[in-house]
């Protein structure tokens, strides 16, 4: 059992510091309870995640807003910082005036200048929907003056324990005519997504998404922004899910707070999301992909050579997702087409692209069991991986998108995950070992393909949502408008000795409650087929010679002054130049062309010529006399 909420926070504007001429700074008004967990540290710097622009005053008092900040603390265990924010009347009527330079009168004119205040619950689970109706009845018992007691509320919230998986529900009430149900997954290994995967394609598209899921792979720093930060945290979640069975391990933050920008600067990839307005600071950046979910456009700088997935499973991925997210595609030009049928759920539209990720890492990883070897079991299991093996038998050497894949701290911490033999398994321990071969067979039959997609996509549904019939749930909701009231009294503060025995009486009555929790069962991993490769042999052979081939007509084609040609073929060399073997072609042809210990150029064939050099470097550990080296070329030469 874990408790619904570690803390509940009031944050509210700093009358007495400012952090500028136009913006001031949040300071906590009051934290429940008042005392640290022993197993949860209070979070530091959490008003600075309140306002991720900044605490401004504003004229006009706006619509209450809610949003999760992601906090990871020293121990690599996330925190999500559920914020309600509303607007309160500024009662300084002295500073009223002063900011908006009203001459004096005799009358107490309405309230002219608001404050924000935020409602905070910080919790170890991740129930963003739970959240938003629990602060949303404390603001609404607030702003509509209900016969409810705040300090009931909270000390109801945080003595509240959930059952952190096993599919279980958990019936509650904080005590102001509420009915509340949490739906715990199934396996607390398989992310939940709601609708957020489905919702990122379609703010993106297929061909960026896919570019933003090459990237995190390939450790590359992706920024978003946007003018919703619940869209950001959306947006980040989708896209670290779509990574699974991988874990991301560098800096996630889906709002990045105003005062903390220097951190993009920062020499580690990282997802983050930013809101909007600033989005003039962060267009500077030269190493980022930066994502704009409102206008649906990514921006990959020219420094950055991203490595996309090898075919045939970049090709099969984008034929999958097409079918999913438009199903009417293969019947639209039809001159009498079927009749349209109501649009997938879209949670199961969710579910359904995530079944397509989870097979595309099926087929990616197949086999990979057989390189595993187990150096040590006692006291933890210490576990090597023979890449140089796998990528041979795939027949993926020269592959950089995998060669990467396999080099990044995510893949390390897969295998130190997955690799013992004996442990608890789940739907990709299952998927690798025996659905690869149905896969395989699904190909050039799109039907059957999809059939089994939303096979695979049932699971995932089930996992989020394991009992169908839900209880009905109540929640109050706030008067309409009520926010726009001319006369509301501020957020009173809460009797904290009050609190804090009613939160040991509920502490002490969930003491005696019996587990809720269904322990998963170990088992022997299974195998799965062995590493074969991911295309025929012979197509392997006739794609590296076609690459050398064109490595080679590049470079006569330069030599010869035939630009034309050059620009049409340059292209595809570069391309190609990203595997070992066109690298060592570049540099047996540059000698070839080398009379009397130099070559003489032009500014144009240089051009060309460094070109490729400099993508031939920027895709290989070696350095330039390596490369000379290799093929003898004189240092003259470059």
């Amino acid at each position: 059992m874990a408790r619904l909420a570690d803390y509940f926070i009031v944050v509210g504007y700093d009358h007495e510091k400012t952090a500028g001429p136009t913006e001031g700074l949040g300071k906590i008004i009051q934290r429940f309870p008042q005392k640290d967990w022993d197993d949860t540290p209070f979070p530091q710097g959490i008003e600075l995640f309140c306002q991720p622009g900044g605490w401004q005053l504003s004229k006009e008092r706006k619509q209450p807003t809610f949003f999760v900040v992601v906090l990871t603390d020293i121990d690599s265990e996330r925190h999500y910082c559920s914020c309600l924010t509303f607007y309160e009347a500024e009662i300084n009527l002295q500073g009223t005036k002063e900011i908006e330079g009203e001459e004096e009168s005799g009358l107490i004119p309405p309230a002219e200048v608001f404050a924000p205040k935020s409602l905070v619950l910080v919790s170890r689970l991740d129930y963003p929907e739970i959240f938003r109706a629990c602060l949303g009845l404390i603001y609404t018992v607030y702003v509509d003056s209900l016969n409810v007691s705040l300090e009931t509320l909270i000390a109801n919230l945080c003595s509240c324990l959930v059952p952190a998986s096993g599919g279980s529900q958990k019936l509650f009430s904080l005590g102001a005519g509420d009915r509340q149900l949490i739906q715990t997954p199934l396996h607390d290994s398989l992310p939940v997504t709601g609708t957020s995967v489905a919702l990122l394609f379609q703010q993106l598209g297929i061909q960026n998404v896919l570019s933003l899921f090459c990237a995190v792979l390939t450790e590359n720093k992706v920024l978003f922004h946007s003018a919703s930060f619940q869209r950001l945290s959306d947006a980040c979640r989708a896209l670290e899910s779509l990574m699974f069975p991988l874990k991301y391990s560098y800096p996630y933050i889906p709002i990045l707070p105003a005062q903390l920008l220097e951190v993009l600067s920062s020499p580690t990839p990282f997802i983050i999301g930013v809101h909007s307005v600033f989005r003039n600071d962060i267009h500077e950046l030269l190493d980022v992909i930066i994502a704009d979910l409102d206008g649906g456009t990514i921006k990959i700088p020219e420094c950055i050579h991203l490595s996309q997935l090898p075919e045939p499973l970049l090709h099969q991925t984008q034929m999958a997702l097409s079918l999913v997210l438009h199903p009417d595609l293969e019947t639209a030009d039809y001159a009498f087409p079927p009749p349209r049928t109501a649009l997938s759920h879209s949670k199961m539209l969710d579910k359904e692209v995530r079944a397509i990720f989870l097979r595309l890492f099926a087929q990616l990883f197949q086999g990979y069991r057989s390189c595993l070897q187990l150096i040590r079991i006692h006291a933890e299991p210490v576990i090597h991986f023979h890449k140089a093996a796998f990528l041979g038998q795939r027949g993926l050497i020269e592959n950089d998108f995998l060669t990467k894949v396999l080099n990044g701290m995510a893949f390390a911490g897969f295998v130190s995950e997955r690799g013992p033999p004996f442990r608890t398994c789940d739907l990709f321990d299952e998927l690798v070992a025996f659905e690869v071969e149905r896969i395989k067979a699904e190909e050039g039959n799109p039907p059957k393909m999809i059939k089994h997609v939303r096979e695979l996509a049932e699971q995932l549904f089930k996992n989020e949502n394991p009992n169908p019939h839900i209880a009905f749930q109540k929640v109050p909701r706030p008067t309409e408008g009520s926010h726009l009231r001319v006369h509301i009294l501020p957020f009173p503060r809460i009797n904290e000795c009050r609190v804090q025995e009613l939160l040991q009486e509920g502490l002490a009555r969930s003491q005696g409650a019996p587990p809720a929790t269904r322990g998963d069962k170990k088992c022997v991993v299974p195998a799965g087929p062995p590493v074969v490769s991911i295309m025929e042999k012979g197509s392997t052979v006739f794609n590296s010679a076609q690459r050398l081939e064109v490595v080679r007509n590049c470079i006569s084609f330069i030599f010869e002054n035939k630009f034309l040609e050059t620009e049409k073929t340059l292209p595809a060399a570069l391309r190609a130049l990203k595997g070992k073997a066109a690298r060592h072609c570049l540099t047996q042809e540059l000698g070839q062309h080398v009379k009397q210990n130099r070559a003489i150029l032009d500014h144009q064939q240089f051009d060309y010529i460094v070109r490729m050099m400099n993508c031939a470097l920027q895709g290989s550990t070696c350095n330039i006399l390596d490369l000379i080296k290799e093929a003898a070329v004189p240092e003259s030469f470059c």
